[in-house]
């Protein structure tokens, strides 16, 4: 749609500087006027395309390394979306994921790629990184290092990154639709197990999909962080492929996108619908060896001066 000559039709006033909100199926761009250059700036463009009134996305997973571009277009996001709620000292955070043979992304974006919607990766236990889990926690507690390991022998990971931007808040994308897509590549990967880092209110979600509170480290399984005032609690996922903690919705919906791989499917979350054009498929997975990733790590990771519990891996 042409915004410019929509929004004079519609005599919305428009001032140098000023900024507006234009509701569209609950969609807010951000619009700046400037008079003197003729143009509008559209800072939150409305991008989603839209079909039969439902946003249509992309959720597609890929390994780190081989997709340089879209992981920088992830941190973006991620960065601006942390911003924006006041996290301050964003760029401060370690983006080495990229570069890191162990890790995994799941990104949701428009059907042309132009545009970067949230997204969620894996982080396989091993490669060059310990998980975030550990460096967030280690300092605390050093028994996070021998329970992923003892979890890594036969293949252990974290879901981690996650996040979404306001386009699509509301739609389920930043909270149900990534885990869920996350834990049903899990097998892929060749993991038997996943780990998490929970805020209070996301444990339900993770206790749905079949997460259950690991008590055997921090103050029965929660870590406090007095600088930030937050409390993060060790979640693990003991059987990926059975998922036999999970509700029934919630397992039926993941092994059913274990096995569609790559399609389409309307997603539904409190009445509102979403299209998500699902890429799980992972068959750009040349050279992958779960037992060579797992052993890069010599073992259990240890305390190093990268585990300060005042500074935790948001990226």
């Amino acid at each position: 749609m042409n915004l410019t000559r929509n929004l004079l039709i519609m005599g919305i006033p428009v001032f140098p500087g000023s900024f507006l909100k234009l509701k569209c199926f609950n969609i807010y761009p951000t619009i700046e006027y400037f008079p003197y250059f003729g143009y509008f700036k559209i800072e939150s463009i409305v991008s989603l395309i839209l079909n039969n009134n439902r946003p249509t996305v992309r959720l597609r997973a890929f390994r780190a390394i081989d997709d340089p571009e879209t992981c920088k277009r992830f941190i973006k996001g991620h960065e601006h979306v942390l911003t924006a709620i006041g996290v301050k000292k964003v760029t401060s955070s370690k983006d080495d994921w990229m570069f890191n043979p162990a890790a995994f992304v799941l990104i949701v974006e428009s059907l042309d790629g132009n545009f970067v919607y949230g997204g969620a990766r894996i982080h396989v236990a091993g490669g060059t990184q310990a998980l975030p889990i550990e460096e967030a926690t280690g300092m605390m507690d050093p028994k996070i290092f021998d329970l992923v390991w003892a979890h890594a022998q036969s293949g252990t990971g974290e879901g981690c990154g996650l996040w979404n931007s306001r386009e699509i808040a509301g739609y389920g994308i930043g909270s149900i639709f990534l885990t869920r897509a996350a834990i049903a590549i899990a097998p892929k990967i060749g993991l038997k197990s996943l780990f998490a880092l929970c805020a209070p209110y996301t444990i339900n979600l993770t206790k749905a999909v079949g997460y259950r509170q690991e008590t055997g480290v921090g103050n029965n399984g929660t870590f406090y962080y007095p600088k930030l005032d937050l409390l993060a609690t060790t979640m693990v996922l003991d059987d990926v492929e059975e998922l036999s903690q999970a509700s029934e919705l919630d397992r039926q919906a993941i092994l059913d996108l274990r096995q569609m791989g790559v399609g389409a499917r309307i997603e539904t979350l409190r009445s509102k619908e979403i299209e998500i054009h699902y890429d799980l498929g992972l068959n750009d997975l040349e050279g992958w060896d779960l037992n060579r990733i797992i052993q890069m790590s010599n073992g259990p990771r240890s305390i190093t001066k990268e585990n300060d519990p005042d500074k935790i891996i948001i990226l």
